[in-house]
């Protein structure tokens, strides 16, 4: 099988896209305290992202929905989660409630944890596509849903009143709960639906990290 090109344009075009959005959600968000705890996974993953993506890079798949995640992350951290106008509309046209938008925040942050989860599992360890992997990927990323409300509840703690807008709880006394049961869902759904989808795309990136290694070990001897 003849592999396919690394992805060199696809990192750098995502890059280009995540910075942008982060600049423009940094321009007088509603809250700026806010701004800075929602957006600071994105200040933390994009520099690690790229220092990495030539040692060990990731899937397209997997790029493509680490920056959607970022995404919303900004956008959410621009307007606090609780007044997006594309969750009004949501709110609007399906007749919620509440604003949704950070049901999609929480449904990303199942999804994006499990496939990375997943990667790095399937290209470090002995697991292979299964069962147990499927389990492992799911635990890991429920736990991660599960730290970011044991953070919320410290923040809560800590700021008191001023944690309101990180919160967003919008009067559902079950939102912790409805949250990781948002990512639950979503991580399990990837897992089914990507998963042979992300096996092959992991198959091309393995076969492609061969490659250089071969070729460097090559051009040292």
């Amino acid at each position: 099988m003849e592999p396919a090109r690394p992805p060199h344009l696809l990192p750098l075009v995502l890059l280009g896209i995540v910075l942008v959005a982060l600049a423009l959600s940094a321009i007088s968000p509603y809250d700026m305290p806010t701004w800075w705890m929602e957006v600071s996974p994105v200040l933390v993953a994009v520099p690690l992202l790229a220092l990495t993506w030539r040692r060990f890079p990731f899937t397209p798949l997997l790029y493509v929905l680490m920056a959607a995640f970022c995404v919303v992350l900004v956008t959410g951290g621009h307007y606090t989660y609780a007044r997006v106008p594309f969750g009004d509309w949501l709110r609007e046209t399906l007749g919620t409630v509440r604003n949704p938008y950070d049901r999609l925040g929480h449904a990303m942050q199942g999804l994006v944890p499990a496939l990375i989860a997943r990667e790095l599992l399937l290209r470090t360890s002995p697991l292979e596509p299964g069962g147990w992997l499927t389990t492992c990927c799911t635990a890991i990323a429920l736990g991660i849903s599960a730290l970011y409300e044991l953070l919320e509840y410290a923040t809560a703690l800590l700021a008191g009143d001023g944690s309101i807008e990180f919160l967003g709880v919008q009067g559902d006394m079950w939102d912790a709960q409805n949250d990781m049961l948002t990512a639950l869902v979503a991580a399990v759904a990837a897992l089914l639906l990507l998963g042979r989808w992300h096996d092959r795309q992991v198959a091309r990136v393995e076969l492609q990290v061969a490659q250089r290694e071969t070729a460097r070990a090559a051009g040292g001897t």
